[in-house]
């Protein structure tokens, strides 16, 4: 064995816990960075001799390795433009390599980080606190699905957001059995109908162009006889809806009996438990001109309180308030959502009533939502999905090359990216770094430990050379 050959590897091994005393020190310097992946030392032995009867000394090196794929803790952050990923993927992210027109440039290469500190740029653009912005794919405003498969920059405009016409207005109710309008009187029969069949005969057509009378469906109250119209209907709510320049419209509703199982008084066969929808048309109406609008459709109940035949929605033909036409508006019920059972206030009861139009409104806000969307909040309350967040996965997301800015780059090793990561996107929340403080510090005493005996096994060789060469003193 050679005392030169013992120096030699020992120099190695100095070398190698200088390397791990490195990475240790890159480790602790970065255990507050956003995202940050640290490295541990592997060790590997290099063998020069080995027989049964003979070892000589070799060496050894110390290689990085990676922990790329091990996830830090999830912390709140509170800014709404933060986000985290809580298992698999990567924010698929570019950076900037110049200016033009005072707006940014960007690398047509597509870089990896997990690092999710993003805020919005004076130009609208998500950017990391390592200089990385974001990429994602737009929404479509229509279908709320994401538009194409390939990410690009995302970028957040600050124009208006356009009106959006009011196309359908879903509505449940419930309607009471016997509804107790101004006009009803249980001792009257037929007092709580719209009309009984008597009225109809002695007075023509006195709530709109054609007999009201059941299955009319088609006509209309004038405004000379609201006043009656009111006192034997009731309200069914009112909805705000939307015109094509984002015009508020107020459509008011109200529900009028027309026939029942029980008869009129009027000695005529018992019908059906049957209601018809008015909306408002004008509140400005005068004299014989339309005041409230038949929808133009029956509502037939069964003895157990359901449609017969059932009414899963309507549409209203050409819907004008005041003067303001909406075009033609889906009024949409869903199965069995229009109900007729008691109720002891003998009124309507609206479940629900809402619609689908918007009016314009400027961008208020930006945040990031628990699907991993970038949605805009808008000055008219309208919060409108606008990118989709792409995560990236690795077949072996060690092979990832490092680069500055808690950023990675596609390797060989590491494979092509692949869309549709498992993880999830957690909203106004960071990763944290993945370095143990605790860890690194005994590794660290570790690495010292081993560097000086290295250093004592150059220093006893050394001393042992020294005796051999003063041998023939």
């Amino acid at each position: 064995m050679s005392f030169f050959g013992s120096m030699t590897t020992a120099i190695t091994g100095i070398k190698a816990q200088a390397s791990a005393l490195g990475y240790i020190s890159d480790n602790i310097a970065n255990s507050q960075t956003t995202g940050f992946k640290r490295t541990e030392a592997s060790f590997q032995d290099i063998v020069t001799v080995s027989t049964p009867t003979n070892q000589q000394p070799g060496a050894v090196l110390a290689q990085p390795r990676y922990t790329t794929g091990m996830q830090g803790s999830i912390d709140s952050s509170g800014v709404t433009t933060h986000m985290a990923i809580n298992g698999d993927g990567f924010f698929t992210v570019t950076k900037s390599i110049g200016m033009s027109d005072t707006r940014p440039v960007f690398q047509e290469l597509a870089y990896y980080s997990r690092r999710g500190d993003f805020s919005m740029d004076k130009h609208g653009y998500l950017v990391n606190g390592g200089g990385y912005y974001l990429q994602g794919t737009p929404i479509d405003p229509l279908t709320g699905n994401p538009s194409g498969d390939v990410p690009s920059v995302i970028q957040v405009n600050n124009n208006f957001l356009a009106a959006r016409p009011s196309s359908t207005i879903v509505y449940t109710a419930n309607l009471p059995t016997y509804p107790k309008t101004p006009n009803s009187d249980s001792s009257i029969p037929g007092s709580e109908l719209l009309a009984t069949d008597a009225e109809m005969s002695a007075v023509p057509a006195p709530f709109h162009n054609e007999p009201m009378g059941t299955g009319a469906g088609n006509g209309f109250v004038q405004a000379q006889d609201e006043n009656v119209f009111l006192d034997r209907s009731l309200s069914g709510g009112a909805v705000t809806t939307y015109d094509a320049l984002g015009n508020a419209v107020n459509v008011q509703l109200r529900w009028a009996k027309v026939d029942n199982t029980g008869g009129d008084g009027s000695g005529a066969t018992p019908g059906t438990e049957t209601w018809q929808l008015f909306y408002k048309t004008d509140d400005n109406a005068a004299g014989t001109a339309a005041k409230w609008m038949n929808v133009g459709q029956d509502y037939t109940f069964d003895a157990t309180g359901q449609l017969n035949p059932p009414v899963s929605g309507t549409t209203i033909d050409d819907l004008t308030v005041n003067g303001i036409n909406l075009g033609d508006i889906t009024l949409y019920h869903g199965n069995g959502n229009i109900t007729q059972f008691a109720n002891t206030n003998g009124t309507v009861t609206v479940n629900k009533i809402e619609q689908d139009g918007y009016a314009s409104g400027s961008l208020v806000s930006v945040s990031v939502t628990e699907t991993g969307r970038i949605s805009g909040t808008y000055s008219n309350g309208k919060t409108v999905d606008l990118f989709q967040v792409t995560l990236a996965k690795f077949n072996n997301p060690e092979g990832l090359q490092r680069i500055d800015g808690t950023a990675f780059q596609a390797t060989e090793k590491s494979g092509d990216p692949i869309n549709g990561a498992s993880g999830t996107i957690v909203p106004q929340s960071l990763e944290a770094s993945n370095v143990d403080l605790s860890d690194e510090f005994s590794k660290l005493i570790i690495a010292q430990q081993a560097y000086t005996a290295n250093t004592r096994v150059i220093t006893t060789a050394d001393a042992l050379i020294q005796e051999t060469l003063n041998m023939k003193r």
